[in-house]
């Protein structure tokens, strides 16, 4: 078990190192400093030719968000229609068959917003050509869309005063060209010679130790992996995730995938420093965020290496944890340091079965999604965090008795109104759809799904309540992690988490963008001795209050229904 505590520890610091340069090369390309990949500029300059783009035209906070939303409204139909035909569509080895129209919508929007919730099996749910033309493009722009839009939020930081935020399109376009595409060739080459597929070969015959003749699935996997963790979008080529031996073969590659998922949302703290030149303040962020992870990281692990206290019981030895939907591969210390990081990451992928854990850790899963801030998703994380800052910032000057200003601009009443506004809505969508989720269960029954199709909850009770609060709550968050024992391929789930995760994907993104731009607008105050001290451990713990209070004071209530209930229930 020492092995396993040493092997977290390393990997969190081998990203740790690899974060700060990457900050500072993220920091150089939108500054438009000289990079080793200008060499790329070419390539960036056709795309722009032959879109029609002016790379250099500035945009207002109304016309960044325009920009922003109509691409993606354009992927969004794009992505439908090919997962409603894709059995009609070339590259399908396995013959794999069309999606339904609910599940259509759900998977196009579940990708698009960067969220990658799946409610089918990725193997034989969708083919080769949807797997890699949609699903994985798709992983590539909906990263690229968040990065873009935490510049706009650097740019309104870092110029005094200013209307112009950037333009969405040079910014996009780089992100994918200098940062997503040379670190996913690196990672994807990595996980293609440690045994991950990349061919487009169909399912391979075998025959296991036990004599069985299976049907494995293969296909141009690696690709899809590399950029699904650096992109922080989480959805498995595989129905099991990361889970799966072809996805994530050994130790290696579990170190590999979960270093790359957390390596650009915190490389992006290290740039925002090296951006806005306030390293300090940067770091700040980075301790409190850190912090906040290991809040729910260290219980995590000790509750899946002392494993279910009801089998102990029994009076059988627990030697190896909670190993009920874990990988042997990898343990209960390094699955429970996945599960963490992967949704306060806002990834979603697996490595073990969510469902299995522990309630403690199932706990702590929950409140990373639901805070929703500590790193976070690729450029989406500060974005949340963004907004405790500015309720801190509020809340600092009515204890001090003066306007509150953050970085030399006027924090007032319209900024605040967006900020609690974006709070109290992503709390409607978690709680508002699990209260919809469980009316709907108890007036309709269990019943078999043959006779009466809403059979989805295998699980009535606690942990029942559990999995529907983990599914809403992993749609707000973009996340797409789940609690798999909640049959979720129907209408009702298929639609409803799908306007979730349109609402939890955007209304974070609109608020801090349009916040950054009213801010941005105002004229400079020059800092004085009254001046809040943003870059400071005093702020830092105020905004860590901020973000407990605000999390618990939201969801306190149903938290107690569902996982810790489940835990007083076993002890």
């Amino acid at each position: 078990m020492n092995t396993e505590l040493t092997g977290i520890i390393v990997t969190f610091i081998i990203t740790v190192l690899l974060a700060f340069p990457l900050g500072k090369y993220i920091a150089k390309v939108f500054s438009g400093e000289k990079t080793f990949l200008d060499f790329m500029k070419p390539v960036e300059h056709l795309i722009y030719r032959i879109c029609g783009i002016n790379p250099a035209q500035e945009m207002s906070w109304k016309q960044f968000l325009k920009a922003m939303l109509t691409i993606n409204m354009l992927w969004l139909v794009y992505a439908f229609f090919m997962f409603l035909y894709q059995a009609h569509l070339p590259l399908n080895p396995d013959g794999n068959p069309n999606m339904t129209a609910d599940l259509s919508f759900n998977t196009a929007i579940s990708f698009v917003v960067n969220c990658d919730l799946q409610h089918y099996s990725g193997e034989s749910g969708a083919t080769y050509l949807t797997q890699l033309f949609v699903i994985t493009f798709l992983q590539f722009v909906s990263a690229a869309t968040g990065i873009a839009c935490l510049v706009a939020l650097f740019n309104g930081l870092k110029e005094k005063t200013t209307n112009n935020l950037g333009n969405f399109w040079s910014i996009f376009t780089k992100t994918i060209t200098r940062i997503l595409l040379p670190l996913c060739i690196v990672v994807a080459i990595l996980l293609a010679f440690n045994g991950s597929p990349a061919s487009y070969d169909g399912k391979d015959t075998i025959v296991t130790m036990q004599g069985d003749t299976v049907q494995v699935s293969r296909g141009p996997a690696a690709g899809m992996i590399a950029i699904k963790h650096l992109g922080t979008n989480g959805g498995g080529w595989f129905g099991a995730n990361s889970a799966h031996p072809l996805e994530n073969p050994n130790y290696f590659t579990n170190m590999l995938e979960v270093i790359g998922q957390v390596l650009i949302p915190m490389a992006m703290l290290f740039a925002l420093g090296f951006y806005i030149k306030r390293k300090k303040f940067a770091y700040v962020i980075f301790g409190v965020m850190t912090m906040g992870i290991l809040c729910l990281l260290i219980p995590t692990v000790i509750s899946e290496i002392h494993g279910n206290p009801e089998i102990a019981k029994m009076g059988i030895a627990q030697a190896t944890g909670a190993m009920e939907g874990k990988e042997v591969r990898f343990g209960p210390a390094a699955s429970g340091y996945w599960s963490i990081l992967t949704t306060v990451i806002s990834t979603g992928s697996v490595n073990s079965m969510h469902d299995s854990s522990m309630p403690v850790s199932g706990l702590m899963q929950m409140l990373g999604m639901l805070v929703n801030g500590f790193y976070g998703g690729c450029g989406v994380g500060f974005l949340n965090y963004f907004i405790y800052i500015i309720i801190a910032v509020f809340i600092s000057g009515l204890m001090v008795g003066r306007t509150p200003e953050f970085m030399g601009h006027k924090v007032e009443a319209r900024e605040v109104k967006i900020a609690a506004l974006v709070t109290l809505l992503s709390a409607f969508i978690v709680k508002g759809g699990a209260a919809l989720a469980t009316y709907y269960f108890v007036n309709h029954g269990n019943a078999d799904w043959a006779v009466k199709p809403n059979a989805w909850l295998n699980n009535p009770g606690y942990h029942g309540f559990s999995e529907i609060l983990y599914e809403f709550t992993s749609g707000n968050a973009n996340n797409g992690s789940g609690f798999e024992g909640l049959g979720d391929n129907n209408i009702f789930w298929n639609v409803s988490t799908g306007f979730a995760m349109i609402f939890g994907r955007f209304l974070p993104i609109i608020g801090p963008v349009a916040i950054i731009g009213l801010m941005a607008n105002k004229k400079y105050v020059p800092e004085s001795a009254g001046t809040l001290k943003v870059d400071s451990l005093t702020f830092g713990m105020m905004t860590f209050a901020v973000i407990i209070i605000i999390t618990a004071l939201s969801y306190f209530p149903p938290l107690v229904l569902g996982p810790i209930a489940e835990y007083f229930s076993i002890h």
